[in-house]
């Protein structure tokens, strides 16, 4: 196809979106009310998936020390933990001190039954580490009980398992709705189009006997959907910003923003909601409109 032709193609196109005013408007509530669905729900993942990412590391692992361990193997733990940026989110070192006025204070008014308590002689060092992600914490236990000087190390095993299957099934769910939804929409908007593209048969029909091309007949349909896709998506955007803005703002007024129960702030959102609005307006207005336009070009 000669540039000519591609623009003229265009223009027709951005024509076609004038030309039947009441059929535009239907294809672009359609398309907006589906991708108000989409954005939705990527919102509600997205959260989820931040959510479950948070209570993955509140359950620490714990590293118990021997009492006859030595600095030297403490500075060794430390190194491993400080170098392991990939696997590790922090840690906090323990004194046998530190732990013994942490049991004073969990007994409470009972506490002075410690009070002549040799610390020094029963109570290990210990390490509490957070991990970037639950499913890393086999791999770090692994590691820290082959290290010398390490007594034991607990990790709450259930926990670590239930939210590794967690993020995952939240993962498999989010790709099989967005699939679902977007063939609805798909399904949807090339029925809508379908309605501008019989209203224009006889004028295809015209166009094909003299000699035009399939793809030169079809390109102004496809530019017509995509650019009512792309509007949808704006739209989408807009609405689902401001609505999750105030929802996050209702939320979060009694909500610590480190709470592991905190939501993703509007912002950090925007862009991911309106590259995948765009996209998904685009694709799904673009091909509706090809595989509608068809039926008429084999003629």
């Amino acid at each position: 196809m000669s540039l000519r032709a591609f623009t003229n193609s265009v223009l027709e196109g951005l024509k076609g979106i004038f030309r039947h005013p009441l059929v535009t408007i239907a294809s672009i509530t359609t398309i907006f009310l589906m991708l108000l669905l989409i954005s939705t729900f990527v919102i509600f993942s997205a959260d989820a998936r931040y959510i479950m990412k948070n209570i993955g590391q509140q359950p620490p692992v714990e590293v118990y020390m021997k009492l006859s361990g030595s600095a030297a193997e403490r500075d060794a733990i430390t190194a491993y933990l400080t170098g392991d940026t990939e696997h590790v989110l922090s840690y906090e070192m323990e004194t046998p001190e530190q732990n013994y006025q942490e049991f004073k204070a969990n007994l409470g008014k009972s506490s002075s039954i410690l009070d002549d308590f040799d610390y020094n002689q029963y109570l290990p060092y210990t390490f509490r580490i957070q991990l970037t992600d639950p499913g890393y914490a086999d791999e770090v236990v692994f590691n820290l009980e082959a290290m010398p000087g390490v007594n034991k190390v607990m990790q709450e095993r259930q926990v670590m398992v239930f939210l590794t299957d967690a993020s995952r099934w939240v993962n498999i769910g989010t790709g099989v709705t967005f699939l679902i939804l977007f063939l609805i929409s798909l399904f949807i908007i090339s029925n809508m189009v379908r309605i501008s593209v019989y209203s224009r048969a006889n004028e295809i029909a015209i166009m094909k006997y003299i000699g035009a091309t399939n793809a030169y007949i079809r390109l102004p349909f496809i530019i017509e959907g995509a650019v009512v896709g792309l509007l949808s998506a704006f739209c989408a955007w807009g609405v689902t910003y401001i609505a999750y803005s105030k929802v996050y703002e209702m939320m979060m007024s009694k909500i610590d923003a480190g709470s592991f129960y905190a939501i993703l702030p509007p912002a950090s959102l925007s862009s991911a909601i309106i590259v995948v609005s765009s996209l998904t307006g685009i694709v799904i207005g673009a091909v509706g409109s090809g595989v509608s336009v068809r039926k008429y070009i084999q003629v």
